[in-house]
């Protein structure tokens, strides 16, 4: 090849050298404009991060130029597709261009191999010479640097924090030696660090337990044997990755977990990881009747008055706790609210009934309306001890939590992560439109989400109940409430349907009958013809029933605010607790 040839090649090099310099400029900017990452990984970060001690020399081998990702030392230089940055690197850029071009043999590169990927030692500009040629492989000098975890080559900066939080985890814990088919993978920085302190909980709790503090690879797998686990069971059952798609189990138990503590940190209790589970569906599932159910719930909140939504359709709770072959305490968590008068302390007494039975907790919850001048901190602070002191000499779990707002709004809001509410019935809603419209208890039965028992003067035992039905879908969620209890607790039961009698009322008492029957529970049955209310209080009466179970309101709410609703007309005359059911 002549001197003039080789000029030429020379400046060709040169002319690509410097498109390859605007090109890399195009991505700097893009870089900046998009906030994504276009640099090298730097080997001895990634090396801190997640590369153990020692390595292993591999020899001279071929390896994909598509899985070079970083640098030792020069990971400015370049960007993340070895673009050239630096105007001086021209002269020996076109050099090995031109040599390249010439078909010279160059000397093969040398790399450090972590996790899957390569690191230049020495070479970067024949690996970006090579990559403007379209050449796939180059020939390398490997040294391996061990490592727990493997790296794909579009790896960025999030995911080598991730690498390195699980590299940490797994020396601490050694999880991955216990379980070679170990799957954490997540898609975020932080979700280790969250797992590492379950673990350190789990071991406190078995602490607690054993009286022997074990150690930490001990905590490890009784976390994921005992708490993780049975969360990804959860998971896969409810099907939450087709809500979450491109998302790992792990990814989810975290989110799952996070939105747990969340809850917990608002509502002042304990809340189920199912309800979490279905809380975070409900907020950010991605299928479109999540989609679908949220655009539906914000047009609600803009354009329909709060007086007149509805609350959720029958059959959620029921769904979400009677569903699950598991559940042994169907109320374990009772809220009562507490204003501090004679009625919430009876109501309080009824509600420690039902979680002696359960094996509940009691949570009270004192609500300060807006217009109401701030009680003294001596005000509040007698309630709660009295409320607690009451638990505790019962021996259970009790907690006073104080609120601001609309009394009826503010125990919805916390009902929603309770099993159920027991509250006095010392204001019955009045029997006129307006009356209904400023009703606080309407509001609450109408809006609440789980069970609400109301509490007169007297307390119950709870052992005879009356169910009222009239085949709609609240009164069938009354009677398969009924219809659990009576199994559980030996509740002896009563079902009242009151109508003229004809053949369609005979047909709906026969279907209470077929559905008690075929559980193997014995009832009594009673058709009355007088109003519904009066039926269901003189059949209470007669066989000297002291629980009501009754279907909440069954039309829409400006129906019900007009004409008023048999709940409404029980309640008012009723000595008994009535369990109002959704």
């Amino acid at each position: 090849m002549g001197l003039e040839e080789r000029e030429q090649q020379r400046l060709a090099a040169i002319e690509e050298f410097r498109r390859a310099r605007r090109r890399a400029l195009v991505d700097d900017l893009l870089a900046w404009m998009t906030g994504e990452p276009d640099d090298l990984l730097d080997f001895e970060e990634v090396h801190r991060r997640i590369g153990e001690q020692g390595w292993a020399v591999r020899g001279l081998r071929e390896i994909p130029i598509e899985a070079i990702v970083g640098s030792v030392g020069r990971y400015h230089d370049f960007t993340r597709h070895f673009l050239p940055r630096q105007h001086s690197h021209e002269t020996r850029w076109a050099n090995v261009r031109a040599a390249m071009g010439e078909g010279k043999l160059l000397p093969p590169i040398d790399v450090y191999e972590l996790g899957g990927v390569y690191f230049v030692k020495d070479g970067n500009h024949r690996v970006s010479v090579a990559r403007e040629l379209g050449i796939d492989h180059l020939l390398a000098h490997v040294t391996e640097v061990p490592s727990r975890v493997t790296l794909t080559p579009d790896v960025t900066p999030d995911d080598l924090i991730i690498a390195s939080e699980y590299t940490k985890l797994m020396e601490a814990t050694r999880l991955d030696m216990v379980y070679p088919e170990l799957d954490l993978r997540v898609s975020a920085p932080g979700a280790y660090q969250l797992i590492a302190g379950q673990i350190e909980q789990e071991r406190h709790r078995a602490a607690l337990r054993t009286e022997t503090t074990p150690t930490l690879e001990e905590a490890a797998v009784s976390w994921y044997e005992r708490i993780y686990l049975p969360a990804i069971d959860l998971i896969e059952n409810r099907g939450l990755l087709r809500d979450f798609p491109g998302r790992s189990e792990t990814d989810l138990y975290v989110w799952i977990a996070r939105h747990q503590q969340a809850l917990e940190a608002s509502v002042g209790w304990s809340v189920d990881l199912n309800a979490a589970a279905a809380d975070l569906t409900r907020q950010r599932g991605q299928r479109p009747k999540h989609i679908f159910a949220r655009a539906r719930e914000r047009l609600v909140k803009t354009f329909v008055p709060e007086k007149m939504r509805d609350g959720p359709p029958p059959g959620v709770w029921r769904r979400q706790r009677l569903a699950d072959e598991r559940t042994k305490q169907l109320f374990h968590t009772i809220l009562v609210p507490i204003n501090g008068e004679a009625e919430s302390w009876r109501a309080l007494e009824q509600a420690i009934v039902v979680a002696h039975r359960d094996g509940g907790s009691l949570y009270g919850l004192h609500v300060i309306p807006p217009d109401h001048e701030e009680p003294d901190e001596r005000t509040i602070a007698s309630i709660r001890e009295r409320f607690e002191q009451r638990c505790a000499e019962e021996g259970l779990v009790g907690k006073l939590m104080v609120d601001h707002g609309i009394i009826a709004r503010q125990i919805c809001a916390r009902a929603r992560w309770a099993d159920l509410v027991v509250m006095s019935l010392a204001h019955p809603t009045p029997d006129e439109p307006f009356g209904r419209l400023r009703s606080g208890l309407r509001d609450l039965i109408q809006r609440s989400p789980q069970p609400v028992l109301t509490v007169p003067d007297d307390i119950s035992p709870l052992n005879r109940g009356l169910v009222a039905y009239d085949g709609s879908p609240r009164a069938d969620e009354a009677l398969m409430l009924a219809a659990y209890l009576a199994l559980r607790d030996r509740l002896s039961l009563v079902v009242v349907t009151a109508r003229e009698p004809n053949d369609d009322l005979r047909l709906t008492i026969g279907r209470a009958q077929a559905y008690l029957e075929e559980r193997g529970i014995q009832a009594g049955y009673v058709i009355d013809s007088h109003p519904a209310a009066e039926a269901i209080l003189r059949a209470a009466n007669e066989h000297r029933s002291n629980l009501i179970f009754i279907g909440g309101y069954s039309v829409r709410p400006e129906v019900e605010i007009v004409i008023g609703s048999t709940v409404d007309h029980v309640l008012r005359q009723s000595q008994l607790p009535v369990l109002i059911c959704r």
